[in-house]
């Protein structure tokens, strides 16, 4: 038998629970891995909430990123063999908070030597959605990319992109997030009343891209600093951002080899700062669902 992180009913964390399931085997196109860490994420807590729907077979595992050591191989799959080190994400809802889990192989790549296992658990979710926002839409070196949001994991390894390619990047969050995205070195925007101002004065031609982590109104407050509406895209509103005139994430070809890689040269650092065993996966949710982690939250089985 092996432990997995659950929600057994939609809604607040009192549903949420470890048991107890089969190791679960790959079928045809899938590999199966011993977890050695998993990223925690905002969706996570969403999802337990029904903000995805509530239609899901319950319990549902909880974690959608990964990283571990493969010990079965599904029919088909030739890129990966047992032993290998990898990073991805879990394949038909079987979760990446549990011992052992199974990831979709061409969800999947090779973790390098370079990267810990879990650093490499923050990057299928948080890294690959940091790179989407700051590559889909053309900007050049020089120009202004704004990061509504940028207190977490996704927003700081944005604003870490951001610097490789020379963008001039402004992060909007909570003063308590100040140094995390100074230290960036992205020019710091306190969220709140008034941020619209603030954001005016200190942009005042407005922004090359405005990309979204928050959604909603505070979306909506700022989505007139973008120089065109076409340059707002959303990894957490899309309704919002298309209503607006821009658009929602779109996942590019590819996106969990490039991070990776960029995380392998040490451009980008997935900022874990602090670690949960998988028995206390309930307090990991709660600090991500507070808002006030100051980087990515990791769970080690």
């Amino acid at each position: 038998m092996s432990a997995v992180f659950v929600f057994t009913t939609y809604g607040g964390p009192e549903g949420q629970q470890l048991i107890e399931r089969e190791a679960p085997a790959p079928r045809a196109g899938e590999i199966a891995i011993e977890v050695r860490a998993a990223g925690v994420n905002p969706a996570d807590w969403k999802r337990r909430e029904g903000a995805f729907g509530t239609r899901g077979r319950l319990p549902a595992a909880m974690g959608l990123e990964a990283a571990g050591v493969v010990t079965a191989v599904g029919e088909g799959v030739e890129d990966f063999a047992i032993g290998d080190e990898v990073l991805g994400a879990p394949a038909r809802g079987l979760g990446a908070f549990a011992e052992h889990t199974v990831l979709d192989a061409s969800a999947t790549v090779a973790k390098p030597e370079e990267i810990s296992f879990t650093d490499a658990a923050a990057i299928p979710v948080a890294g690959t959605t940091a790179y989407d926002l700051t590559h889909q839409v053309e900007i050049e070196a020089g120009q202004t990319l704004l990061v509504l949001g940028a207190g977490g994991g996704v927003g700081r390894m944005a604003l870490q992109i951001a610097a490789v390619h020379e963008l001039a990047a402004i992060g909007v969050a909570s003063e308590s997030k100040r140094e995390l995205i100074e230290a960036s070195g992205a020019t710091f925007v306190p969220s709140g009343e008034g941020v619209a101002e603030r954001m005016r004065a200190l942009a005042p031609d407005g922004v090359d891209v405005l990309a979204d982590l928050v959604g909603g109104d505070a979306l909506r407050e700022l989505a007139p600093l973008a120089k065109d509406p076409s340059l707002i895209v959303s990894a957490a509103d899309a309704t919002t951002a298309v209503e607006l005139g821009g658009a929602g994430r779109e996942q590019s070809e590819g996106v969990l080899g490039k991070i990776t890689g960029v995380v392998q040269y040490g451009l980008v650092d997935p900022h874990v700062v602090e670690t949960f065993p998988l028995s206390q996966a309930a307090e990991a949710i709660a600090m991500v669902e507070s808002g006030h982690a100051h980087g990515k939250i990791v769970i080690i089985p």
